[in-house]
């Protein structure tokens, strides 16, 4: 039998072991999970994740291994539901739950795959609690080793599905945390001056992970949520800093799965990519001016789409959240997106830009060095913005702390200092000076180059390429050095954000899996396109 060995096993793992399933011949697969159970994902634990923090996807969103994630939500006892805030017979498809619940599922999947495996024939075993600490490439296959041991015998394929990479816990101290994922869940944060670095959903996680230890939320269908704080922490304020100051959209209503766009479609943006580099950013910044004024034409006319152009799209974008105070703001969005899912109502400008990130994105690698940066600080910013749109209880949550006087929201600029302290953290920006008693980094994933790899002999071997970023096919085996093809399939999303500036979410797991599935059968041997790096 081919011998697979796939390291980690949250949703890009599961996805490429189900796909893996679905080949006719029979292989031993070896999971290995340095968490304690296999199957859950970092981002959906229960010791990574507050009851509070939700998932940012629904579940006629979710790609689907035995069951939707609705039906297996339904088979759930009601009592196993309540204790966190769910009920049976409020469940629909559009629900936005706890991020602890979706692990419950994806563990229950694993289980299911790893039975059906063995009833297809295939032999199966799978490493908890086991750290994959180096790979190499050898002749006779891939070496791995596990808690610094060498694995007895080489596999033909290893998957690197090892998920988000966030700061270790031992980076962390009692004051600053690197990540809402470094320690934070079970560190105990006193009452007082909190700050947190960002204001997308990872950021209001952060705030959440505080909060529950401090009081309580109301939450009711009918009446607006309410924060109480408990007695001995009136001290707790909190105050998330950005670059911006502005708050995210409540995530909006619109027909799934995406109905086709009208004029950037993929021949015309072949078509502008054939035509050569120069000038393709303000050729395909026209197309989407055509697309937005069919789609709609009353809101084009409106912030007078015809006079912008690539620069100055992204300040029109964010014009109304500029003008106005940014909960101010929230509470009309959120009225407004709630109001549109009562009525089945899709916004269509909202809509279109939803749908054009993902064609728009294969533009990029060929775009001139000038152009990249253009798009990076435009037209990027505004899909981000879209795509990253928050579950409506969110908001909710943020207008209830704000509310209860204590929650507040201040923009930095493109420049700022951040110092940190042994028994705080100070930020300097436009509008003043910050002093924190303790202090969350919650940006987000960063994009992270080979040098970044936990595995050092794999790590010399493709530093050898003189590349900073790994050179994967179609099917996401290693293409370079020459030695790695067949061998390696790299499905870690950090390192693949520099050429997919929009990589995020559980249907580009799915679509990563059923790829890498392709290599256990057949290694690929056509490239995928490279792009110079693009922090965004």
């Amino acid at each position: 039998m081919k011998r697979i060995a796939i390291v980690g096993s949250g949703p890009t793992g599961i996805y490429t072991f189900f796909s893996i399933l679905k080949n006719q011949t029979p292989v031993a697969i070896t999971v290995y999970e340095r968490a304690d159970e296999a199957g859950v994902g970092m981002p959906y634990a229960d010791e990574d994740n507050s009851r509070l923090m939700l998932a940012n996807i629904a579940s006629i969103e979710i790609p689907p291994i035995f069951s939707r994630y609705l039906e297996w939500l339904k088979s759930q006892s009601p009592a196993h539901l309540a204790r966190y805030g769910v009920e049976t017979d409020t469940l629909h498809e559009r629900q936005f739950l706890p991020r602890i619940l979706l692990g419950e599922y994806y563990r229950d999947q694993f289980l299911q795959l790893v039975d059906q495996a063995k009833r297809q024939g295939f032999e199966v075993t799978v490493n908890e609690s086991c750290e994959v600490t180096d790979l190499k490439v050898t002749d006779a296959g891939v070496t791995l080793w596990a808690e610094g041991e060498a694995v007895s015998a080489p596999f033909d394929l290893a998957v690197i599905a090892t998920g988000h990479v966030w700061p270790d816990d031992e980076t962390a101290t009692r004051t600053y945390f690197p990540s809402p994922w470094s320690g934070l869940i079970e560190a105990k944060i006193d009452a007082g001056n909190i700050g947190i670095m960002g204001a997308s959903l990872s950021a209001i996680d952060a705030a959440m992970a505080v909060v529950v230890q401090h009081g309580t939320f109301t939450e009711s269908d009918n009446q607006p949520t309410q924060f109480t704080l408990d007695d001995g922490s009136e001290a707790l304020q909190i105050t998330l800093v950005s670059r911006s100051g502005i708050l995210p959209e409540a995530d909006f209503y619109c027909p799934l799965p995406y109905e086709p766009l009208a004029v950037v479609t993929e021949s015309a943006l072949q078509r502008e990519i054939a035509a050569g580099s120069d000038g393709l950013l303000d050729r395909v910044f026209a197309l989407i001016v055509e697309e937005l004024e069919q789609a709609d034409p009353a809101w084009s006319a409106k912030i007078a789409l015809h006079t912008l152009n690539a620069d100055t799209f992204a300040k029109a974008w964010f014009a109304d959240r500029r003008n106005h105070g940014p909960f101010q703001w929230a509470e009309a969005n959120l009225q407004e997106v709630e109001r549109n899912k009562r009525d089945k109502h899709t916004v269509p400008w909202r809509y279109t830009i939803l749908r054009l990130h993902e064609p728009v994105e294969d533009i990029v690698p060929s775009l001139t060095d000038a152009d990249r940066e253009r798009f990076k600080h435009g037209l990027a910013k505004v899909f981000i913005d879209n795509y990253t749109a928050i579950p409506p209880q969110s908001i909710r949550r943020l207008l209830a702390l704000r509310e209860a006087g204590i929650l507040n929201l201040h923009a930095l600029g493109e420049n700022y200092t951040m110092t940190v302290k042994e028994h705080g953290t100070v930020i300097s920006g436009q509008d003043g000076t910050y002093s924190f008693d303790t202090f969350i980094d919650a940006r987000g994933q960063k994009s992270m180059k080979i040098k970044d790899l936990p595995f050092p002999s794999l790590r010399q071997q493709l530093e050898a390429t003189g590349e900073d970023f790994p050179d994967v096919a179609d099917d996401y085996t290693l293409l370079a050095p020459p030695c790695m093809r067949g061998r390696i399939a790299f499905g870690a999303l950090p390192y693949l954000m520099h050429d997919r500036p929009f990589i995020q979410g559980l249907t580009v797991s799915a679509e990563i899996g059923e790829n890498i599935a392709n290599a256990v059968a057949k290694p690929a041997e056509r490239g995928r396109r490279r792009l110079p790096f693009i922090e965004l």
